[in-house]
């Protein structure tokens, strides 16, 4: 029995289709023009504008220079993102494997100490 959360039908979007749909449009920038200024390949961000390839912590960095929204957040909406089809992908796996349950208190201060409260 897991303890994680059901999971939802529909994945978390891909950054890049955040990206692909919101910030450039809204930038007024095209695709060379972005990977440009992001000092990338054209083919590194059509990439990412696909879904194809994942936004690294590098890429985070230079998306929040380019547009003011926090590495935290692209790299938040790829975890998202890779966890959602982790989880769909091993779902029977995972129903298979046995939930032990540590102290509450150790729980709360594993996370505290580690900024996942």
């Amino acid at each position: 029995m897991s303890t994680e959360s059901p999971l939802s039908n529909d994945p978390p979007p891909h950054p890049g289709a955040v990206l692909r749909n919101r910030v450039l449009p809204e930038l007024r920038l095209t695709v060379t023009q972005a990977a440009q200024e992001l000092a990338i390949a054209r083919q590194t961000l059509h990439r990412v504008l696909a879904g194809k390839a994942a936004v690294t912590p590098e890429m985070a960095a230079r998306l929040a220079r380019l547009c003011g929204i926090p590495s935290h957040f692209w790299l938040d909406l790829q975890l998202a993102h890779d966890l959602w089809h982790a989880q769909h992908a091993l779902a029977d796996t995972l129903d298979r494997i046995p939930a032990h349950a540590l102290p509450d208190t150790l729980k709360t201060d594993i996370l505290t100490r580690h900024g996942r409260t």
